[in-house]
C-alpha cells in the first residue's frame, strides 16, 4: 500500500458492516495492519466468528453483533466513526429467486438504515458492494458503468436499488457515497460449504475430497473472476481519495478479463494437482444452466484507473495461486 494511504488510514476509524464476512474480514485485517481503527458489526447470517477471532484482542478492534435490518444496531455501529465499508448483504442470485423477502429485507431496507445512521451521524464517506448483477440482460462486453439492463434477479434489483438510494442520499442530503460493482471475488476465507457457495471455494473443496464439481452449462459461460487483494485496494482508494470527482460514483471492482469455467476447472486441477496429484484424475460433470445467470461478464476497469488510481495486481492465474495455497492449509 502507498505510503500517502497508510499515513492517511493511521488512527481512522473505520466501520467494516459484514466484517465477519469473506470480503468484511479481510478488509478487518488490513485496516488494522495500517493502524486503524476498526469497528466490525456482523449477525453471523453468513460470516463467521473464526474468520475474525484472531482479531479480537486487538486493542484498536471491536466487535458488535448486530443486525442491519435494526436501525439502533446501525446508529450504534456508526458512533464516532470516520468512513463506512458497507460490506453487509445476502447475496447470491439462487438465494434470492428462492427467499426474495428476506434478500429484500436485508438488502435494501437494512442498506436504507445504514444510510439514514450514517448521514445523521456525520460520515465522511459511504462507500458500500454494490454488484455486477446490476448489468442484467445487457449484452455489452465489457461492461462499463454507465450501460446497464435490466435485472436478472431479485438479488440483482436488491443491489441497483441501493445505487439509487445512495445517490438521492448524496443530492438530497450531502452524504458522500462511492458504490463498488463487484465481479465475482474469490480468495482465502471465502467459505466452501453451503447451498449457496461460490464456485471457486465449492469446486476447491470438492477436488480435496476427489469429488467431481458439477459445471452449470457446458462450461462456456465466462466470468471476470476477482482476487480479494484488488478488492481491498478498491475500497481503501475509494474511502481515501482526494479526487472530487471520483465521488459519488459507481465503479467496476474486476481485474477485466474473463475466464470461461472450463478454463477455470483446468487451473484449478492444475494448482491443486501441485499438493495432491491423484486430483489430476477427478472427472467434471456437466448440468444444466441456472436461473438468473449471466452468460459473460467482462468488465472496464478505466473509470476506476483514471479516477481513483485503481491498479488491480492480481490476475486470475496469480490469485488462483494464493488462493489455493490457502485453502490447503486451511480446509
Amino acid at each position: 500500500m502507498s505510503a500517502p494511504f497508510k499515513e492517511k488510514l493511521k488512527d481512522a476509524k473505520v466501520l467494516v458492516t459484514g466484517g465477519a464476512g469473506f470480503i468484511g474480514s479481510n478488509l478487518c485485517e488490513v485496516l488494522l495492519t495500517n493502524k486503524a481503527k476498526v469497528v466490525c458489526l456482523d449477525n453471523f447470517a453468513t460470516g463467521k466468528q473464526s474468520n475474525i477471532e484472531h482479531l479480537l484482542s486487538s486493542p484498536n478492534f471491536s466487535f458488535i453483533e448486530g443486525d442491519i435490518r435494526n436501525l439502533s444496531d446501525c446508529q450504534k455501529a456508526v458512533a464516532d466513526v470516520d468512513y463506512v465499508l458497507h460490506q453487509a448483504a445476502l447475496g447470491s442470485v439462487p438465494r434470492s429467486l428462492n427467499d426474495p423477502i428476506t434478500s429484500n429485507d436485508v438488502n435494501v431496507s437494512g442498506f436504507l438504515n445504514m444510510l439514514v445512521a450514517s448521514r445523521d451521524a456525520g460520515i465522511k464517506r459511504f462507500v458500500y458492494a454494490a454488484s455486477s448483477s446490476t448489468y442484467g440482460d445487457s449484452k455489452n462486453l465489457p461492461k462499463v458503468e454507465d450501460k446497464i439492463g435490466k435485472p436478472l434477479s431479485p438479488y440483482a434489483i436488491t443491489k441497483y436499488v441501493n445505487e439509487l438510494y445512495a445517490d438521492i442520499f448524496n443530492k438530497a442530503y450531502g452524504l458522500d457515497t462511492i458504490g463498488l460493482r463487484y465481479f465475482n471475488v474469490f480468495g482465502r476465507k471465502q467459505d466452501p460449504n453451503g447451498a449457496y457457495a461460490a464456485v471457486i471455494p465449492k469446486f476447491v473443496m470438492q477436488f480435496m475430497k476427489y469429488e467431481s464439481p458439477v459445471i452449470n452449462g457446458d462450461g462456456s459461460y465466462s466470468r471476470d473472476f476477482t482476487y480479494i487483494d484488488n478488492v481491498i485496494q478498491m475500497n481503501i482508494r475509494a474511502m481515501l481519495s482526494d479526487n472530487k470527482d471520483a465521488v459519488n460514483q459507481v465503479y467496476n471492482v474486476a481485474y477485466g478479463e474473463r475466464t470461461d469455467l472450463n478454463e477455470l476447472v483446468g487451473l484449478l486441477k492444475e494448482y491443486l494437482s501441485e499438493f495432491d496429484s491423484k486430483i489430476k484424475d477427478v472427472d467434471v460433470k456437466y448440468g444444466p444452466n441456472r436461473k438468473g445467470d449471466v452468460p459473460h461478464s467482462l468488465a472496464s476497469v478505466d473509470k476506476a484507473n483514471s479516477l481513483l488510481g485503481y491498479a488491480p495486481e492480481f490476475d486470475i492465474k496469480t490469485g488462483l495461486k494464493e488462493a489455493v495455497s490457502w485453502y490447503w492449509e486451511n480446509l
